[in-house]
């Protein structure tokens, strides 16, 4: 019997993950809706009364979270089964996000562009989440105030008021997902037209655009670089229904256990089209995929990868919470190669803990050179964000002996039933 091994932290007893057996992977998984759609969804909520029933929702912290900041404002939030999420808005809302919440979660800050679009204030402590260093909302900010708000910042806490935003043209010199998100829903009761040049193109951008259209928005260019929003009235807005876009970034967690394990596959609802880039890449390592007849993409797995270079880009390039990943792939690949973070280079913390199983990684800046090892070696490792404790997971794939992965509260932000889904596939996975 395995022993059970627990972080042990302010007295209360933390779950380790723990990996202990690597063979190849075989079967079937089914990708569950996306961490960074889901939150937006949610909050988009607010800007109509009635009943929004939300599916393929993940059963993940995030969720549960955002749930409760929307009940705190008085919306009523309850779970209609294992994934489907029933929302009810009935008149006025609380505009004050409590600051406990907020400081749990970087999405609340997705609040902030339909409360004031719809009440015309809100009062926010700047949100917290994971720790990769500062993500400034400047652009929030100067898209807002171009819009006519006046926005007031003082002891962490953000405040702001429109009694009326006006349509504008924003022109973005990089294409932030939240604040592309944030200006989209703000402008949707603003008087006139709005166009957001420079816009995030992400398939989690295009899924809340198009549940904003399914509510009434005017909308025109979703998933091209420039939106333009049309204001309706306020109250011109219905309550709708939504089947949340399957998570990209987990799909691409199980392609690089297969691509450090072995084996092949079958991962239903997988959109081949939202992760084409770092599809490509991992085709170059090696990897073969085909997609299946319905919805979905087989990955096979069958012999070392090849060392390939790869560099973070705004969609559709490789994005950067599928580095950590490609970087525990290079460790055990064939060869050398370069890894170059291009949108925020203070995301490397896990590279201590790869280096820790035995991963030779060199760091310039934010370029990672990492030379391959035929095999990692098992230790104990921390995870300090969600993309960095899945990587360590992959990492352990990878290895030779025992893995033991503490911090995985982490992991449980944004990823469903990890741990059981990799056991269902054959990993020698568990969480003690």
């Amino acid at each position: 019997m395995p022993h059970h091994r627990t972080e042990t932290i302010g007295g209360v007893a933390e779950p380790v993950i723990r990996i202990d057996h690597n063979g190849p992977l075989t079967g079937e998984i089914r990708v569950p809706g996306a961490k960074n759609s889901v939150l937006k969804l949610m909050a988009a909520t607010v800007l109509a009364d009635g009943e929004f029933l939300l599916s393929n929702v993940p059963a993940i912290v995030d969720v549960e979270i955002m749930s409760q900041l929307l009940r705190s404002l008085g919306s009523i939030v309850e779970p209609v089964d294992s994934d489907s999420l029933l929302i009810r808005h009935e008149g006025d809302m609380s505009t004050e996000v409590p600051s406990e919440l907020a400081g749990q979660l970087r999405a609340s800050i997705n609040l902030l562009g339909p409360l004031v679009a719809r009440f015309g204030r809100i009062q926010i402590a700047l949100p917290g989440g994971d720790d990769f260093g500062l993500r400034p909302i400047d652009m929030h900010i100067s898209g807002l105030e171009a819009m006519g708000a006046t926005c007031h910042f003082a002891g962490g806490v953000l405040t702001v008021h429109a009694s009326r935003l006006k349509g504008a043209n924003i022109r973005f010199s990089f294409p932030s997902v939240g604040a592309t998100e944030n200006l989209v829903m703000a402008a949707i009761f603003a008087d006139g037209e709005t166009t957001i040049d420079g816009a995030a193109r992400e398939p989690e951008v295009v899924d809340l655009c198009r549940f904003l259209v399914a509510m009434g928005a005017h909308i025109e260019g979703i998933g091209e670089s420039t939106l333009r929003i049309t204001g309706v009235p306020r109250g011109a807005l219905n309550s709708a229904s939504h089947r949340v876009v399957p998570d990209r970034i987990q799909a691409a967690t199980y392609v690089a256990s297969v691509a450090v394990a072995g084996g092949e596959i079958d991962m239903i609802d997988a959109q081949r089209g939202d992760m084409e880039m770092f599809l490509r890449r991992c085709t170059e390592m090696g990897l073969e995929f085909t997609e299946l007849v319905g919805t979905g993409l087989r990955v096979a797995s069958s012999g070392r990868l090849t060392a390939v270079d790869v560099q973070t880009l705004p969609y559709p390039g490789v994005a950067t919470d599928y580095k950590p990943l490609v970087i525990a792939m290079l460790s055990v690949a064939n060869g050398s190669a370069v890894v170059t973070e291009n949108l925020y280079p203070g995301r490397f913390k896990y590279v201590d803990e790869l280096i820790a199983l035995g991963a030779n990684i060199t760091m310039h800046e934010h370029h990672a050179e990492i030379t391959g090892l035929p095999r990692l070696s098992g230790t104990e490792v921390t995870a300090h964000d969600i993309r960095a404790g899945a990587a360590l997971v992959v990492a352990g794939l990878a290895a030779d002996g025992v893995t033991t992965i503490s911090g995985v509260g982490h992991i449980d932000r944004g990823y469903d039933d990890l741990v059981g889904r990799l056991r269902g596939i054959g990993a020698g996975i568990r969480r003690d």
